[in-house]
């Protein structure tokens, strides 16, 4: 047997691969691709009713991956009522620029504004680092301002009890 009939057995070899590959799986293909009809699924009414809630929340709270400079972080006693007393403190210093408090058990965290970019974040932070140190960090932003949730004093200050 020689080389020639080496290369030639195999490439029959490969050509009847793809052959009997394009026999087998073309009419599966075919037939995947053609079926139709409808499906119906039986479930509990409790899970539509939280898709439902899920995909409304995801209509309502608009975010985005952006970037937020954040002041301070407070932990321990009176950790709660310190964040409130900064970012209350803040927004009356920057009355156009969003606040908030974030409770990343045990730590207050508040961070200020809604940056798309880094820059921008940076702008802002050179222009509150003489009463404010802070820093930028990565967080998801709000892409139009948020309404803004007026608590009652009760309200607030069980907020974060759960």
């Amino acid at each position: 047997m020689n080389v020639n009939d080496i290369t030639e057995r195999n490439t029959l070899r490969k050509i009847c691969r793809r052959g009997f590959l394009l026999f087998v799986l073309f009419p599966l293909v075919h037939s995947v691709s053609a079926q139709t009809g409808q499906v119906t699924v039986v479930g509990d009414v409790a899970v539509n009713e939280m898709v439902s809630r899920h995909v409304e929340l995801n209509n309502r709270v608009k975010t985005m991956p952006g970037f937020r400079v954040q002041i301070a972080s407070f932990s321990g006693i009176n950790s709660k009522n310190s964040a409130f007393s900064l970012r209350d403190r803040f927004m009356t210093d920057y009355p156009t620029v969003q606040a908030y408090i974030v409770y990343d058990e045990p730590n207050f965290k508040v961070k200020v504004g809604d940056f798309r970019t880094r820059l921008e974040a940076y702008a802002f932070l050179q222009e509150i680092k003489e009463v404010y140190k802070g820093y930028i960090i990565k967080d998801n932003i709000f892409a139009e301002p948020p309404e803004t949730l007026d608590f009652a004093p009760d309200d607030q200050e069980n907020l974060f009890d759960e």
